[in-house]
């Protein structure tokens, strides 16, 4: 007799080995160039490999700089500017190499162009489309020019689109690179990828000099990083009694000189006019004096 027996289907393990795996690197386009994240799903790969990426006008070759490791950002997705593609060819090597030799080709010619049709103008950079569709010459200009004349030349001579990009002074800062007055690499040139807006106000909100050999950069513009910590200063001055305002503790009146928000203290006028450090502790207390009595008075007029 047959007898019949029903097997369930065994869930066959998932080899890990066989899932790719997306690993994250920064990139160069340029020598010395910014250095931009790129994902891949090829691990391994060692500094100065020249890889295939995807842009937004098509295929560029780039070097790899180093291995980006992950953030410690859980639950995030991280994201990455490009794509690399696959490893470079041998063909692809050769051209990419010539690339930086074509561009300073380009970037005397267009001077010598400047030159002889007398424009107002200083060429910064030349990029070169690794697929040769087109030309970007980036340069300065205090004003308007009209280069109609040198676009015709400049396409005359190298056989292709040209696009003439005139970009300020913190663009031509962040191509050139260069070292701050901290010691380390431009910020512009290293991560910036915006430029945000950068004020007087926050250099003031930070008790910085006003000197502008001090807060300017090598662009002659504001320092960039005014921004990075002036949020907080913002908001730890907001919660400490305002400079030139008296404020009572015990039965010792003060007059606020200066705050210093990194120590949450501020240094105050006595009535003997000896100027005295107040820690937290001692103007807190003040405050929810004066909260206490204002809520108070809230209630008193409520009442009535």
């Amino acid at each position: 007799m047959l007898e019949i027996v029903n097997e369930e289907p065994v869930e066959k393990p998932v080899d890990d080995s066989a899932v790719e795996e997306e690993v994250f690197y920064r990139i160069q386009f340029r020598e010395g160039g910014q250095q931009s994240t790129a994902v891949a799903v090829i691990p391994g790969l060692l500094a100065g490999t020249t890889v295939i990426v995807q842009t937004d006008h098509g295929f560029e070759p780039a070097r790899i700089a180093r291995y980006s490791a992950m953030c410690g950002c859980k639950g995030q997705n991280r994201q990455a500017s490009y794509t690399i593609m696959r490893l470079a060819n041998s063909e692809e090597l050769e051209k990419y190499q010539s690339l930086a030799e074509n561009e300073t080709r380009a970037f005397q010619v267009c001077n010598a162009l400047i030159e002889t049709h007398r424009l107002s103008m200083n060429l910064v950079r030349v990029e070169r489309f690794f697929n040769g569709s087109k030309m970007i010459f980036y340069f300065t200009a205090d004003s308007r020019v009209d280069f109609r004349a040198l676009v015709k030349d400049l396409v005359q001579e190298f056989r292709t689109r040209v696009e003439m990009r005139q970009v300020g002074v913190r663009h031509e800062t962040k191509m050139i690179g260069g070292i701050g007055t901290c010691g380390r690499e431009l910020c512009c040139s290293s991560f910036i990828k915006n430029f945000d807006s950068v004020s007087i106000k926050m250099a003031k909100e930070q008790d910085l000099p006003l000197n502008p050999t001090k807060i300017s950069g090598v662009c002659n513009r504001l320092l960039c990083c005014l921004t990075y910590e002036y949020e907080t200063y913002r908001k730890q001055r907001k919660n400490m009694p305002k400079t030139g305002k008296r404020i009572k503790i015990g039965n010792e009146d003060y007059l606020v000189k200066r705050q210093i928000p990194l120590q949450e203290a501020i240094i105050a006028e006595n009535s003997a006019g000896e100027e005295v450090v107040l820690k937290k502790q001692d103007w807190k207390a003040f405050l929810a004096v004066k909260k206490e009595g204002v809520e108070k008075k809230r209630e008193k007029k409520g009442g009535e």
